[in-house]
């Protein structure tokens, strides 16, 4: 415990290792976004014998459907493979269209009942996205305004912002680099339920630093060690406990609802799951640390020889 701030570079590399590969995903694959986003339909059946995927594909194809995608699940009862969740471009209840693809679903995979139909158009698919971007601006910018003003009375109230802001992102880029990652391997999306995830990983992660943050402060006013990284060191240990044991309570709790709660929100409590873990280390491991890294001239140390290995390489291009 009286070396975790000395250990920086380690979890810096912990998070590096746990980040990398989820922005590599993010920048080759992207992420797979819902209906809400791209606009489209989403199309729920449940049929009275078990079904495949590439039943339904076919049949949507052999219709004139582009690229519609099929994932297949267990009813209400619990029996599998009767489900079928189906996602394509924009169908209208009661159009021609339609009543095609039931005729031809019924005629060669079987009878079913329709569980749900939504359809969301391309312009408020749009809409729905900026507004997404937004919020999660507009949070982080209220984040940072509001712990430097918390902060105020520090010697540097911004940089407690600005690193309460980092340690956000770590915890943000965590979560969208695995569901990139899941989306690649298993066609996981994203709706407007993970947009809510995010602000809600966002509160939690602010909120456990923010703890970490103040008895800093606090020990810095009564001069418990003769150094910052000391002083770190010494607010760590007192909050470590509290904060393992607030996310150990809500990891436990959003894990039966993983495991057992329905389908439909399935991946909003995985976000969370993710986000929780993420949060609590971030708060401990790369917030606090982050401090002790500019408080001894690293990150500046780290600025300047990149600004130099720049110009460097500028010159030798110009020479």
């Amino acid at each position: 415990m009286d070396h975790l701030a000395s250990r920086r570079k380690t979890w810096y590399a912990l998070s590096l290792i746990v980040i990398l590969p989820g922005l590599l995903s993010l920048l080759v694959f992207g992420i797979h976004r819902g209906i809400e986003f791209t606009g489209g339909t989403l199309w729920e059946l449940e049929f009275n014998q078990d079904v495949n995927t590439e039943q339904i594909i076919n049949v949507l194809t052999a219709h004139g459907v582009d690229g519609p995608k099929v994932q297949i699940a267990a009813n209400s009862s619990g029996t599998s493979n009767r489900v079928a969740v189906i996602r394509m471009k924009e169908l209208q209840q009661g159009s021609v269209k339609k009543q095609e693809l039931e005729t031809a679903l019924n005629n060669d995979v079987g009878p079913f009942i329709q569980l749900q139909l939504s359809s969301v158009g391309s312009s408020v698919s749009r809409d729905i996205t900026r507004r997404a971007i937004f919020a999660v601006g507009l949070a982080s910018i209220g984040i940072l305004a509001y712990i430097a003003y918390a902060f105020r009375n520090t010697q540097n109230p911004v940089l407690y912002g600005t690193c309460a802001l980092v340690a956000m992102l770590h915890d943000v880029l965590v979560v969208l680099g695995i569901f990139s990652i899941l989306g690649e391997l298993f066609g996981t999306e994203i709706d407007s339920l993970f947009v809510t995830a995010v602000l809600t990983i966002i509160g939690f992660s602010v909120h456990d630093t923010i703890v970490v943050f103040d008895r800093i402060r606090e020990n810095l006013a009564r001069r418990v060690a003769p150094t910052f990284e000391e002083v770190v060191n010494y607010s760590l240990a007192q909050t470590i406990v509290r904060s393992l044991n607030t996310s150990m309570t809500v990891t436990f709790t959003l894990f039966a609802l993983y495991l057992f709660g329905g389908e439909s929100t399935r991946e909003f409590v995985l976000a969370l799951l993710i986000g929780v873990i993420s949060g609590t280390f971030s708060s401990i491991f790369s917030a606090s640390q982050l401090l002790v890294s500019w408080e001894n001239g690293e990150i500046q140390a780290l600025w300047h020889r990149v600004t130099s290995l720049g110009r460097n390489r500028a010159a030798v291009a110009r020479g």
